[in-house]
């Protein structure tokens, strides 16, 4: 009796994971050509759950526990295929097409990943993209974590001083932008005006409009880097901090030699943060500057998007210029060179943990 109910549960569990696949796999492909059938998302529910029920009653006692760890993951893991594996593969896709953001009529090849490449202005924002990204990477962790010894010093009110430094990061990057424009172009240009005569704006010339960006990036990101500092000085052991004074360490010794190779991983926390967030810098770019600026000769053309940063580069070809497909190239590059840079950039601070 027991092995006609094993044998009538595997069997129904089979024909639920089978209809369950064949309902996932069916509503994909009728989204992808694109199908005016409404049922698409009914299907796509009604497979994830055939799916879910057939792993949960297959009768198996050794992979009992891992089947149930699976279903409990499987919403999130779901919720990720749907909202960025699948348009990742999508928008590999698309890239090698003409696609209009709605249909495409035409493979292409690398045709378009070809006429990026060949473009001064993607050229240039790629280049200052990562010289923006190097910077920032130095200034926000060495800003952030100068707060952090701060923050953890014994201070009256540092419970003030660490709101205060965490606030820009709660401004949102537009309204940031907005305001940080209105102190370089008015505040900034009355005090200079008064001290040297002269009126001219940070935001006037490309060099001290990327410095600008620079600036109003690091006062917004150190005080969030400061917060993950901090929580790594805290958990710094006592003991060992105290036995260094014992010892007659000084403070810069406790420092370098004790505090600094004991957050070796919040050290590279910090630093993916840092590289992954500054690679991917918008708000700020479009609202101080808007990407304008001028470069008198770049692959032998003047170019007028000398603060614009790779992210608004891709924004701009992809819904100002009604260029899809060049724009969703773009994306990809700019996908490759992050996941690169960031592996790159884990990998190197892993080793740097082991040998601190």
């Amino acid at each position: 009796m027991q092995n006609e109910n094993t044998a009538g549960r595997k069997g129904i569990s089979l024909i639920l994971l089978i209809g369950g696949i064949a309902l996932l796999a069916s509503a994909l492909v009728l989204d992808f050509m694109g199908s005016e059938m409404t049922f698409r998302g009914a299907m796509l529910i009604l497979g994830a759950l055939a799916v879910m029920a057939g792993c949960y009653f297959f009768p198996t006692t050794k992979h009992h526990r891992k089947i149930i760890n699976v279903l409990f993951l499987f919403p999130l893991l779901f919720t990720f295929g749907v909202t960025v594996i699948i348009p990742l593969v999508l928008g590999f896709f698309y890239s090698m097409t003409n696609w209009n953001g709605i249909e495409f009529t035409e493979f292409v090849g690398i045709s378009n990943y070809v006429s990026m490449f060949k473009e001064p202005g993607f050229v240039w924002s790629t280049l200052i993209t990562i010289l923006f990204v190097v910077f920032n990477m130095i200034l926000v962790n060495l800003v952030g974590f100068l707060l952090a010894l701060l923050c953890t010093s014994k201070l009256k009110g540092i419970g003030f001083f660490r709101a205060s430094y965490f606030l820009p990061n709660l401004i949102g990057g537009i309204v940031l932008g907005y305001i940080w424009q209105f102190v370089f172009n008015n505040v900034l240009t009355q005090i200079t005006m008064k001290l040297t005569g002269n009126q001219n704006s940070v935001l006037s010339t490309t060099k001290t409009a990327f410095m600008a960006i620079i600036i109003v990036y690091v006062w917004q990101y150190a005080g969030y880097i400061m917060l993950i500092y901090i929580t790594g000085l805290t958990q710094v052991p006592k003991d060992v901090l105290e036995a260094s004074q014992i010892d007659g360490a000084s403070r810069i010794a406790t420092l370098f030699k004790i505090k600094i190779p004991m957050i070796a991983s919040t050290i590279t926390i910090c630093t993916f943060l840092t590289l992954t967030s500054a690679f991917k810098q918008f708000d700020v770019n479009m609202a101080l500057t808007n990407g304008t600026g001028s470069v008198a000769d770049f692959m032998g053309q003047y170019l007028t998007n000398g603060t614009q940063m790779l992210a608004l580069n891709i924004y701009n070809t992809a819904i100002s210029k009604n260029s899809y497909a060049l724009g969703q190239a773009k994306a990809v590059f700019f996908f490759v060179i992050l996941a690169c840079v960031s592996l790159i950039q884990v990998r190197i601070s892993n080793k740097k943990e082991v040998e601190m």
